[in-house]
């Protein structure tokens, strides 16, 4: 965390300085935004965020309930989610009140008595080190309050706007707030009244039951496979020995639960089998007691007994798997003659079994994609061309994800007898590990990501995913820490340059240094990325460039690194001495991630994906990268 460059700072650091729209923001919500966010779930959430970081921007986020989400029904948290806490910088704390996973059970019928269950086997939660960020489970309320929180403490000042229920839109064609919404007050004296909001750009984030979705003319599409869970986040007493560690029950009865111990260390959610559902049920299944979902529960656990003390929230579902074919508002046969002005994220989108636990963190991500994109056209800093990449890596994600669900979740509902092994159900949950996690995703070749021509340079990042952190030692006050820890989520672009061999400096005793040449053409090209930087702003205020060398921080001469890897910053043009590192001699960053040492260039876009791999020298490709992506944007004070 950096501070005090604006001057001696006495209070909490992370509260930013009110700037922009956030000074005497006003707490009625206005007759024109420039986004307008539908729905406080976890995209809708993460989304305004992201947009809080861009002081220019009016964003305001709407709910139709009165006031924040009491108890949320996702509790899921993948590693990539973490990794994203951290940029929004509640990671550490998010941690320490959560439940970790770190071993799955998988119970089975007793061979000898099928009446009973017996512990089959454990399986290590992240066998194989995807991440240095723990699984973790809590509460979805927590979750929006820290995403809160940020956007509260942001220079934007930004809150939720309670009480406001979304009835429809209309796009003009023309207009600077081309998007007329319809709200209806839901709370306070003007309850029933209509609020008309004009707007660039809407978000809808409204679940599952997206009105945004209706008003723009997608439809979720897709199958439900018939069959019926039970779920229920309850305080018991039982004498289950493994009532504190995740695990996948399968009785002789033919009945199954997926138990997973919840945050506090006495609250836990099981999931519990109710079996297949006539096609023809009308949704009667879903009356289903809590009184029958606890015997249920108490029948597959034979010969162990649940007494329920108090239960939390329960419900019953029936495992469905839908997907609309767009994300955005722009028909098939208007792609390339127009701009999305209208999207959807999370629920809204993909609808599957909650068992894998990917909804809350695979809708998250869907924000973090589109959120920056916006903040980048509305500022000016990109072409709108830029937002249809949205709905095309967004779509195809989501795609992928419920051909996992509905995988785990037949898998899930299997009987005993039916599986090919007795091993096949934890081989499967070690197996596909890295997709649940979130870290398969992998976006394909766009204005925003580059072909992997060189890939080889750097194997350890690969083109198209998260940018994977790795120890470094920062020079400047020899701290150890993860390089993409330092990487927040203010909409910035990160260069991350890995210098050649040479030691900073020896291009004057006259030695070659790729890295020098490199440093020298983006502080000065006009073709650098930092050209298109706003004049009067910070010199990072786009781009964060931080070089890493190869030597230990001892060796490294901080007066001899390029000025460009320390810019001067705030009003007083103070040093920054954050973007220089070193290699941790315990875990040398070139080796763990296969980084050519003749130097290579890793662009990581603002939502932590890779974007390209380049050889310090490529700078020509370097400046043909960005070119598109700044053609609005190379106007001096923008």
């Amino acid at each position: 965390m950096q501070f005090h460059h604006h001057g001696y700072v006495s209070t909490d650091p992370r509260v930013q300085p009110a700037a922009g729209v956030g000074v005497n923001r006003p707490a009625e919500l206005p007759d024109e935004v420039d986004v307008l966010i539908v729905g406080t779930g976890p995209a809708g959430m993460l989304a305004a965020a992201q947009l809080s970081q861009f002081p220019g921007i009016t964003t305001r986020i709407v709910e139709r309930r009165a006031g924040r989400l009491p108890i949320g029904q996702a509790d899921g948290i993948q590693a990539r989610s973490v990794e994203t806490f951290q940029a929004f910088g509640f990671a550490e704390r998010i941690i320490a009140e959560a439940y970790r996973i770190t071993e799955m059970a998988f119970w089975k019928p007793d061979p000898a008595d099928h009446s009973r269950i017996i512990r089959g086997a454990r399986a290590v939660d992240d066998e194989m080190g995807i991440s240095e960020f723990p699984h973790l489970i809590v509460n979805q309320a927590r979750v929006l309050d820290y995403f809160a929180e940020f956007m509260a403490n942001s220079p934007t000042r930004m809150s939720p706007d309670y009480g406001f229920e979304f009835r429809g839109l209309e796009v003009a064609e023309e207009g600077e707030y081309p998007v007329t919404v319809t709200l209806v007050h839901t709370a306070g004296p003007d309850e029933g009244k209509e609020r008309i909001v004009r707007a660039k750009y809407v978000i809808g984030a409204d679940g599952a039951r997206s009105k945004v979705r209706d008003a723009i003319g997608c439809t979720l599409a897709g199958d439900a496979a018939n069959h019926a869970w039970g779920v229920m986040d309850v305080l018991a007493v039982t004498d289950f020995p493994d009532i504190r560690t995740k695990c996948a029950i399968q009785s002789g009865s033919g009945g199954s639960i997926l138990h997973i111990p919840r945050e506090g260390g006495y609250l836990f959610r099981m999931y519990v089998d109710l079996g297949e559902v006539d096609p023809n049920d009308k949704g009667a299944v879903r009356n289903t007691s809590i009184e029958e979902i606890i015997r249920r529960a108490n029948e597959i656990l034979h010969p162990y007994t649940l007494d329920v003390r108090d239960v939390a929230w329960h419900s019953v579902y029936e495992v469905g798997h839908r997907l609309t074919d767009r994300f955005d508002d722009v028909l098939p046969e208007q792609r390339g003659t127009r701009t999305p002005r209208v999207f959807i994220t999370g629920d809204a989108c993909h609808t599957h079994s909650a068992k894998a636990g990917q909804g809350m963190n695979v809708s998250m991500q869907d924000g973090f994609n589109l959120a920056w994109k916006l903040g980048h056209v509305l500022e000016g800093r990109s072409p709108e061309s830029l937002l249809t990449t949205y709905s095309d890596e967004r779509q195809v994600i989501a795609k992928n994800l419920i051909d996992f669900d509905k995988e785990w979740s037949t898998m899930m509902a299997k009987k005993p007898e039916e599986f090919d092994s007795p091993s096949e159900l934890e081989d499967f949950y070690v197996s596909t590990a890295e997709f649940p996690a979130g870290f398969m995703t992998q976006y394909a070749p766009s204005m925003l990501t580059a072909e992997a021509e060189h890939q080889a340079l750097a194997a350890g990042f690969p083109v198209g995913k998260r940018f994977k952190s790795a120890p470094v030692v920062r020079v400047g006050d020899t701290n150890p820490l993860h390089l993409g820890h330092h990487a927040t989520a203010d909409g910035r672009w990160r260069i991350y340059v890995f210098a050649d061999a040479a030691l900073p400096g020896a291009e004057k005793q006259g030695a070659a240094s790729a890295v020098a040449d490199f440093a020298e053409w983006i502080a000065n090209s006009p073709d650098s990325p930092l050209a298109a930087t706003p004049s009067g702003a910070d010199p990072d205020a786009w781009f964060d460039v931080k070089v890493i060398y190869q030597q230990p921080h001892a060796d490294i001469d901080i007066n001899a690194v390029p000025a460009v890897f320390k810019p001067q910053v705030g009003p007083f043009q103070l040093t920054d001495y954050e973007k220089v590192y070193a290699t941790d001699p315990k875990a040398d960053i070139f080796e763990l991630r296969g980084l050519h040492r003749g130097g290579v260039v890793v662009v990581v876009r603002p939502d932590q994906y890779v974007a390209d791999v380049l050889p310090l020298t490529a700078t020509a490709e370097l400046g043909a990268f960005f070119a598109p992506l700044l053609a609005s944007g190379k106007r001096a004070g923008v």
